[in-house]
C-alpha cells in the first residue's frame, strides 16, 4: 500500500505547492495540517477520548483527542475531520456538526529525535447533546483501543498535571482554548446575555417607512405584491449566500422565538444581522453553537435497542468565514490563484465574475444538500485537474431563481410602464441565464412611478477576492419633484471627471451622465443586514460602467429618518456649540448624492504597467470596497466644493457641507472598522485630522478648520485616485492599515455617543408590504 502523502506548508501554513510521503514529513520536520476532533456532550459537560493503540508511532497507548489524523494531500481539513472520525469511532456526520473553533500550532520531537512533529491542526468541535452509548462506537482497532467520557474540567486538571496517561497539551497556552471555550458555554448567565442583547438591539431605532401608493394604477398595485413576493425569495437566496447552514439557523431560532424572553431577543436581532454575527462590532458572534438548532441522526452510529440515535447541535464558525459561502471555508488564496492559472481565459472569467459560486468536487456528493431548496449542481465537470469548479448562480439558486423568474414575469405582464415592463421581464430572464447585462441596462433605462431594483449587485459579504455579488432588493415610488431637482448633478459627471484632483492618464475618457432617481423606500430585502443603505450607484459590471456609465438611486426616506435618529443626536455630542447649527438635512442629504455620483467616475477599466487591461476591483482584492467607498466619499466632498466654485450650487452651504461630512464621520465610524463604509470612513476622518482640518477641543468636541479643510480634501482624493488608476494593492493596503484605526480623540467622541446611547442606525419596518404579503 502506497505510504500516505501530505502537503508541505510553509512556517505561516500556507502551501508551497509540494507534497511529501508521512515518514519524510516527520523525519525531516516538514509543517503539515492535521485535524483534531473533540466530542462533547451538553447534558453531562464531558469530553470523548480514546486511548491510541500500543502500536501507534507517537503517544502509544495514552488517552487522546476524540479522533484526529492528518490531511492527506489535496484534501479539505473539513473532508478530513468527518473521514477520521468515520474510520476511527464509526460516527458518521455531516459537515453541519463540525465547528473549527481554532488552529493549533504543534511543535514537538520525540521518539529520541526521530520522530519531529511541526502541525497545523484544525481544532474541531462537535457537540453532541446526550452521551453516545459506547457500544455505539465502532472502533478502529489499528488506531483506537478504547473510548472512554470525561468531565472536561477534570480533563484539564489531568493534563495540568502532565499525567503521563494522557498525551499532553499545554492547557495554560494555546490549547486552553478548547477548554475556555466549553467553560463560557456550560456557564452562561442568562440574564447578562438578555441585557447583553438588549443593549445591542437599542443601537437600532425603529422607524416605519411607507409611501402613498394612490399614483399606482390597481394593476400596478396588484403586480407590486408579485414583486415583494420575489423580494422574499432574495431574502432567501442572501441567507444561503452568507452561511451555508444560516436558513437553518434562521428556522429554528424562529420556531424557538417565544420560549423565553432571551430567545425572543436573539430572534430579533438575528433578524436585523441576518445571521449569528453581529454587523456594528465587527462581526463578533452574538449566538455561539450552544443556541443552534438540535438535529436527530438515527444511523450516525451503530444502533443501539432503546436509543434513539446520535443528537447533535448544528455548528456553526465563531469567526464569520470572509469568503461567506461563495467558497468553500478552508480554501486559501493560494489555493484559488494556483487553480485559476490552470482555467482557460472564459473559465478564468467565470471563476472570478459576480455571478458564480466555488465549490469543491471532493464535497459534492459527502452531504445531502443542506437546504432543501439548494440546486443540485454536483454533476458539473471540474474546469480543471483541481478539486475546485465554479458554478453559475443560475443553476446553484435555480429553485429560487425559477420561482422569482415566475413572479417577475407576471408582473411584468400586468405593469402599465413600458420600461418596467421590460425591466421584469429581462431580469426574469438573467435569473435563469446568468446574464445580466440586458436587464442591468434596462434598470438603467427605468422610467417609472414604481421603482424596482433586484438581483445580485454588491459584493461586501466576499470578503476575500471581492468577486462576488449578494441578491438584494429595494422597492419604492419615485418622488417626481426631488428627482427632478437632481438632474444637475447627472448631467456634470463629465466636467467632474475632467477635472478630478488625478494624472490626465488615469481619468476616463468616456463618462456618461448619469441618470439620479429618488424614491420613498417601500421594501428592501437580502444584501440589506445590519447599518440601512441610503443610496447606491449601480451597475458595478465594469463593461457596463464603461459602456453606459451608472445611475444612482437616492432613498429619501431612509435618509431623513437617519439625519432625525442618528445625525441629529450625533452632531449634539461631536461638534462644537459654534458649528453644530450648521448641521442639516440639505448638505446630508447633497453629499450623499455626491457620494453615489463619485463611484461612477475615476478609474475602473485601467491599463497596467505591463501594458495589460483590468479593472480596479480585480486588482484591489479584498480592499477594494473600503476604498471605493473612502473615494466616493472624499471625491464627493471635492465635488460640491467643484460645483460650487462654478455656481452650479449656492455658496451657502460651503460651511455647511463640511461640518455634516464631519458629523457624518462618526455616524459610519460607528459601523465598525471590518465594514466597508466604517472603516472608509476611519481612513477619511483620521487623514484630515491629520492634516488640521478636524480640530479636537478641551470639551471632547470637533470643528471644521475652514482654511484647512479644502487642501486636506484635495489631498486624500488625488491619493485615493491614483492608487486605483495604478491598480496598487500594496499601496491601498498601507493606507488602509495606517489610517483605519480607532484614535484617542476619535474614541473619545464615540465613547460619548455610547455613554448616552445614541442609536447607530434604524430598523426599518415596512406595514406596506407587510400587507401586500398577506
Amino acid at each position: 500500500m502506497a505510504e500516505e502523502h501530505f502537503d508541505v506548508l510553509t512556517k505561516s501554513g500556507e502551501k508551497t505547492g509540494v507534497s511529501k510521503p508521512r515518514g519524510a514529513i516527520h523525519r525531516d520536520g516538514d509543517y503539515h495540517r492535521a485535524v483534531h476532533v473533540w466530542i462533547f456532550v451538553e447534558s453531562t459537560q464531558e469530553l470523548l477520548l480514546q486511548l491510541r493503540a500500543d502500536d501507534k508511532d507517537s503517544w502509544p497507548g495514552q488517552w487522546d483527542i476524540s479522533s484526529a489524523g492528518h490531511i492527506t494531500a489535496g484534501d479539505p481539513s473539513l473532508i478530513s475531520a468527518q473521514r477520521e472520525l468515520q474510520e476511527e469511532l464509526g460516527v458518521k456526520l455531516p459537515k453541519d456538526a463540525f465547528e473549527k473553533i481554532f488552529v493549533y500550532l504543534q511543535e514537538c520531537v520525540t521518539n529520541g529525535g526521530k520522530f519531529i512533529n511541526n502541525e497545523f491542526n484544525d481544532v474541531y468541535l462537535v457537540t453532541v447533546l446526550h452521551p453516545i452509548p459506547l457500544e455505539a462506537f465502532t472502533l478502529q482497532v489499528e488506531e483506537v483501543s478504547a473510548v472512554k467520557y470525561i468531565p472536561y474540567e477534570e480533563y484539564r486538571n489531568v493534563l495540568a498535571k502532565e499525567d503521563s496517561a494522557y498525551v499532553p497539551y499545554d492547557v495554560n497556552g494555546e490549547y486552553g482554548k478548547l477548554f475556555d471555550i466549553i467553560r463560557q458555554r456550560c456557564q452562561v448567565n442568562n440574564e447578562a446575555r438578555s441585557l447583553s442583547l438588549q443593549k445591542q438591539l437599542q443601537r437600532y431605532s425603529p422607524v416605519t417607512l411607507e409611501a402613498k401608493l394612490t399614483e399606482l394604477s390597481e394593476v400596478d398595485q396588484k403586480a407590486l405584491g408579485l414583486i415583494v413576493k420575489a423580494a422574499k425569495i432574495m431574502d432567501d437566496i442572501f441567507y444561503e449566500q452568507v452561511w451555508n447552514s444560516n436558513p437553518a439557523l434562521r428556522d429554528w431560532l424562529k420556531d424557538h422565538a417565544d420560549a423565553s424572553e432571551l430567545d425572543k431577543l436573539k430572534w430579533e436581532y438575528f433578524l436585523i444581522n441576518k445571521s449569528p454575527w453581529s454587523s456594528l462590532d465587527e462581526n463578533e458572534a452574538f449566538l455561539s453553537t450552544a443556541d443552534s438548532a438540535v438535529k436527530l441522526l438515527p444511523e450516525a452510529t451503530k444502533s443501539i435497542a432503546g436509543w434513539k440515535g446520535l443528537e447533535y447541535r448544528a455548528a456553526f464558525p465563531v469567526t464569520k468565514p470572509p469568503g461567506s459561502n461563495f467558497y468553500p471555508p478552508d480554501m486559501d488564496k493560494t489555493e484559488f490563484t494556483l487553480w485559476l492559472n490552470g482555467l482557460t481565459e472564459e473559465q478564468k472569467l467565470a471563476a472570478t465574475g459576480f455571478f458564480s459560486v466555488i465549490r469543491r468536487r471532493s464535497e459534492a456528493n459527502l452531504d445531502a444538500p443542506l437546504s432543501d431548496h439548494l440546486a443540485s449542481s454536483t454533476k458539473k465537470k471540474p474546469d480543471s485537474n483541481s478539486d475546485l469548479y465554479s458554478i453559475p448562480y443560475s443553476e446553484f439558486y435555480r429553485p429560487f431563481l425559477t420561482k422569482a423568474s415566475e413572479l417577475l414575469h407576471k408582473a411584468g405582464d400586468l405593469v402599465s410602464s413600458q420600461s418596467l415592463k421590460k425591466l421584469l421581464h429581462s431580469k426574469a430572464e438573467a435569473f435563469l441565464s446568468n446574464e445580466y447585462y440586458e436587464s442591468d441596462i434596462a434598470w438603467m433605462d427605468l422610467d417609472s412611478k414604481l421603482d424596482i431594483t433586484i438581483g445580485p449587485y454588491e459584493t461586501y459579504e466576499d470578503e476575500i477576492f471581492g468577486y462576488k455579488a449578494t441578491f438584494e432588493t429595494f422597492i419604492g415610488i419615485r418622488d417626481d419633484k426631488a428627482t427632478a431637482d437632481l438632474k444637475l448633478f447627472g448631467d456634470n459627471l463629465k466636467l467632474l471627471e475632467d477635472n478630478l484632483p488625478l494624472d490626465s492618464v488615469y481619468k476616463s475618457k468616456d463618462v456618461s451622465a448619469a441618470p439620479i432617481r429618488v424614491i420613498q423606500l417601500i421594501y428592501n430585502s437580502g444584501d440589506v443586514r445590519g447599518p440601512q443603505t441610503v443610496a447606491y450607484n449601480l451597475p458595478n459590471d465594469e463593461k457596463i460602467v464603461k459602456d453606459r456609465g451608472t445611475s444612482m438611486v437616492m432613498l429619501k426616506n431612509v435618509q431623513e429618518a437617519k439625519f432625525e435618529h442618528i445625525l441629529k443626536p450625533i452632531a449634539e455630542i461631536t461638534i462644537s456649540k459654534e458649528q453644530r447649527g450648521l448641521v442639516d438635512f440639505d448638505s446630508f442629504f447633497t453629499h450623499t448624492i455626491c457620494h453615489e455620483c463619485c463611484h461612477g467616475i475615476g478609474p475602473h477599466t485601467i491599463t497596467l504597467p505591463d501594458g495589460q487591461t483590468s479593472t480596479v476591483r480585480k486588482e484591489l482584492q479584498e480592499v477594494h470596497s473600503a476604498m471605493e467607498e473612502a473615494k466616493a466619499d472624499i471625491v464627493g466632498l471635492w465635488a460640491l466644493k467643484f460645483l460650487i466654485t462654478k455656481g452650479l450650487l449656492s455658496k451657502s452651504m460651503v460651511e455647511s457641507m463640511y461640518v455634516s461630512f464631519l458629523a457624518g464621520c462618526f455616524r459610519s465610524i460607528r459601523f465598525g472598522l471590518t465594514e466597508a463604509h466604517g472603516k472608509g470612513q476611519a481612513l477619511q476622518f483620521n487623514w484630515l485630522y491629520e492634516k488640521g482640518a478636524f480640530v479636537f477641543h478641551k470639551d471632547s468636541t470637533f470643528s471644521v478648520d475652514f482654511d484647512k479643510v479644502e487642501g486636506a480634501v484635495e489631498s486624500l482624493s488625488h491619493e485615493i485616485l491614483t492608487i486605483q488608476g495604478k491598480g496598487d494593492k500594496n499601496a491601498a493596503t498601507l493606507l488602509l492599515d495606517k489610517y483605519c484605526t480607532v484614535t484617542g480623540q476619535l474614541k473619545t467622541a464615540l465613547d460619548n455617543l455610547e455613554s448616552v446611547k445614541v442609536p447607530v442606525d434604524i430598523s426599518p419596518t415596512f406595514p406596506l408590504a407587510d400587507a401586500l404579503l398577506n
